[in-house]
């Protein structure tokens, strides 16, 4: 299936589709059923696929993208560095994970949490731009970071992430990091762009009164004030039938009252993660 996915244009250069596959599958995926799954969401028309060391899909995503016969140069695949390759072989890290891939190069590499316990993440980011420099990495860029250390990463390197990947969702809507991202020259990512799972989004009565408007879920609609505002969004979907209704978003806009009643519904109790709760 073909879909008319739209693109942003990255401050190192190429774009990367508007909308993606997650890949998270749990703790220990299963491998074939991760990869049937990618394989669905190919056929589905979703051409950019994340990954990371950390879920264990790598093999998965890179089987697929074999498995569709379709050129390499179609696809857009993330991975991040796992977590613990903080304090080891940052290059190993790195070619395991196209070894696990079982590709040339990745489109996008992100450092997954700064670990600011660690504190290793400009020794990583460092490393990340030899990366791009070889060519193996033809954009890089960070995960769940803060303005204070996407400052230092630009303040001791010069080298400005293409994308922050944070969660981003209508209960919980890191907006003033967004909006530094903006001014910046980096794009903001969506991960759980559907909500965490704590509370569903049929519960926000606004929501769901926009969602009958259109005719389209509350998953829908949200997919789609992501994208109106300038957001990449990765929602994950196991079932062939929600990696179509995903994709299923851009029949339709939402005025710009909509997009401040979402705005307004940000709940600052929200249980979100945070980077000081990860570490080794």
């Amino acid at each position: 299936m073909t879909v008319a996915i739209p693109t942003l244009k990255l401050n190192q250069g190429p774009t990367i589709p508007q909308i993606g596959l997650g890949t998270y599958h749990g703790e220990v995926p299963d491998l074939a059923k991760s990869q049937a799954i990618v394989e669905s969401a190919i056929a589905a028309g979703y051409r950019h696929i994340d990954t990371a060391a950390g879920y264990g899909t790598e093999p998965a995503v890179g089987a697929a993208v074999r498995a569709s016969g379709l050129p390499r140069e179609q696809f857009y695949i993330t991975t991040k560095i796992n977590n613990r390759d903080h304090v080891r072989d940052f290059r190993a890290a790195h070619d395991k994970s196209l070894a696990d891939l079982g590709l040339d190069y990745i489109d996008l590499y992100l450092i997954h949490w700064p670990q600011p316990k660690t504190d290793r993440y400009v020794d990583v980011w460092r490393a990340f731009i030899q990366f791009q420099q070889e060519g193996t990495a033809k954009a890089i860029g960070v995960s769940n970071f803060w303005v204070e250390h996407l400052e230092r990463l630009i303040n001791e390197t010069g080298v400005v992430p293409a994308i922050n990947q944070i969660e981003y969702h209508p209960y919980w809507q890191q907006k003033a990091l967004r909006q530094w991202g903006e001014a910046h020259g980096i794009i903001t990512e969506a991960w759980s762009p559907l909500g965490s799972g704590h509370r569903p989004l049929s519960a926000l009565a606004p929501l769901v009164a926009i969602a009958d408007k259109y005719g389209k879920s509350v998953h829908q609609v949200t997919l789609r004030w992501q994208l109106q505002l300038g957001i990449v969004t990765i929602p994950r979907a196991d079932q062939t039938p929600h990696q179509i209704a995903n994709l299923q978003i851009f029949d339709f806009e939402l005025t710009p009252e909509e997009i401040e009643a979402i705005n307004g519904l940000h709940d600052p109790a929200y249980p979100a993660m945070s980077p000081l709760d990860i570490d080794l």
